[in-house]
């Protein structure tokens, strides 16, 4: 089974929070971080990429934060990936093996993999995950669209 990285899931879990909660105001970094039990700085780098992805505007100021930077029917979890993912890319990681097995049979295999796995989430937008989260929240009795900060 091939699973998402801790970081592309976090940021497809950022984008949806933040397409729940950024009306009438951006969501703050920090807020993000707390609904999700992270430090806020562990956030931020992720938060960047998607901003230089185009998926979030950054909004300066005492009441900025973080909003989207297109309609949630536009984005798609796989473009959220892909930023999350080439923000990893930026990280000091050791090199990949060069070998003929690697660049022959292992890589193309992996990467077939992967494009089947980011076209599946091409398929879902962000507009269906907030419905799911709204209709969850509603049968569960809560209203996760209500974001207030004194």
């Amino acid at each position: 089974m091939i699973q998402l990285s801790r970081r592309s899931l976090l940021a497809i879990a950022a984008v949806v929070d933040i397409a729940l909660h950024a009306r009438p105001a951006p969501v703050a970094a920090k807020a993000l971080a707390a609904r999700h039990e992270l430090p806020p700085r562990h956030l931020e780098t992720m938060l960047q990429a998607l901003v230089k992805a185009g998926i979030l505007k950054g909004v300066r100021g005492p009441r900025g934060g973080y909003e989207l930077a297109r309609e949630r029917r536009r984005i798609t979890a796989g473009a959220i990936v892909r930023a999350a993912m080439q923000a990893n890319s930026e990280e000091n990681l050791p090199p990949l093996p060069r070998s003929p097995l690697v660049e022959s049979v292992v890589g193309p295999a992996v990467q077939s993999a992967l494009d089947a796995c980011l076209a599946a989430l091409d398929a879902v937008t962000v507009a269906e995950l907030c419905q799911q989260a709204e209709s969850l929240a509603a049968a569960a009795g809560k209203d996760i669209g209500a974001d207030f900060t004194i």
